[in-house]
């Protein structure tokens, strides 16, 4: 008797100890973060706060398998999947690897190119390095900006949101009131938004077309028109979905659709990333009179780099990519 007693003792001790430890966790897991209400005074969502996509579409909007290397050569056998990474690429091993994805374009999952298009697209592809915009710095445009893997900031007021991204400290106005568009076209657009029910509905218009969708080539031209669609899952997680239209590039309008989270750590906030300050020997390096980063030796590689200067007006047209 003595010894059962004993034994209930020990059991109601150690539960109480298991809800102590959820609670401590619970606890835990809410304190320091800021609380905020889930709608604005005037009575919609409230999206204020700093929001991440966690999905591989800036490697590639549709789904593809993992590969090597952005940029790939072949290796001993001319087959697609015994390609090996380009030397540009080799020496960073995984980190230069492209991770595979199920893809984010609605329906079929394809992005309905001209015929015409769809080799620029190729030739995109295949000269990465070259023409990416994302690896010269430039402004990310709309949509890439809402996916590429850096955070980025909404600010909400009852007339505009404000949203500001890490990704080249850059950042977009969605005007809720009437305003005049800007007076010519750029990277980032002109934004219009209004509200359905709790749906942020955006039109996105006056693309320079000198972005890109992501590091596989999908690109657009300046007729490109958006229209996206915040809607709210939780509190904390927000679908995200954009119909595209560009009739010089696109057969029809098409989809991509993907969450976005909230960052919920306490002290989360954007940190400045200019990178234009580090691509400058990558822009610009090939103009020295004397070259400066021409030699790598690591334990199992050497890299040697020869810089070139495009001909003629191949110059200029690299640049304005």
């Amino acid at each position: 008797m003595r010894r059962w007693f004993r034994s209930s003792i020990v059991a109601v001790a150690l539960a109480s100890a298991a809800v102590s430890a959820v609670v401590s966790v619970s606890v835990t897991r809410t304190a320091g973060q800021v609380a905020r209400p889930a709608r604005t005074s005037d009575g919609k969502p409230n999206f204020s706060g700093i929001w991440q996509a966690l999905n591989e579409a800036n490697w590639d909007l549709q789904a593809h398998e993992a590969r090597s290397g952005a940029v790939t050569q072949q290796g001993v056998y001319p087959y697609a999947y015994a390609r090996v990474p380009a030397a540009p690429v080799l020496a960073l091993g995984a980190a230069g690897g492209v991770p595979g994805s199920v893809g984010v374009v609605a329906g079929d999952g394809q992005i309905p190119y001209t015929p015409e298009a769809a080799k620029i697209k190729q030739e995109n592809a295949e000269h990465w390095i070259d023409r990416d915009p994302e690896l010269k710095c430039y402004l990310p445009g709309i949509p890439r900006a809402m996916y590429m893997p850096y955070p980025f900031e909404i600010v909400q007021s009852t007339n505009k949101i404000q949203m500001v991204y890490e990704f080249s400290s850059t950042a977009r106005t969605i005007h809720l009131d009437k305003v005049e568009p800007p007076p010519d076209d750029t990277y980032m657009g002109h934004s219009v938004g209004h509200w359905e029910a709790d749906t942020l509905v955006v039109d996105v218009t006056g693309f320079n077309g000198k972005n890109w969708f992501d590091r596989a080539g999908n690109f657009h031209s300046d007729a490109l028109h958006l229209v996206e669609r915040f809607t709210p899952i939780t509190p904390d997680a927000i679908n995200y979905e954009v119909t595209i239209e560009d009739p010089k590039v696109f057969a029809r309008p098409w989809k991509i659709a993907m969450p976005l989270y909230r960052r919920l750590e306490p002290n989360a906030q954007l940190m400045e990333y200019r990178c234009i300050e580090f691509v400058e020997e990558f822009l610009f390096g090939n103009l020295r009179k004397q070259q400066l980063v021409k030699r790598w030796e690591g334990d199992t590689l050497i890299v040697d780099i020869t810089r070139k200067v495009p001909p003629g007006d191949k110059l200029t047209d690299w640049y304005r990519r």
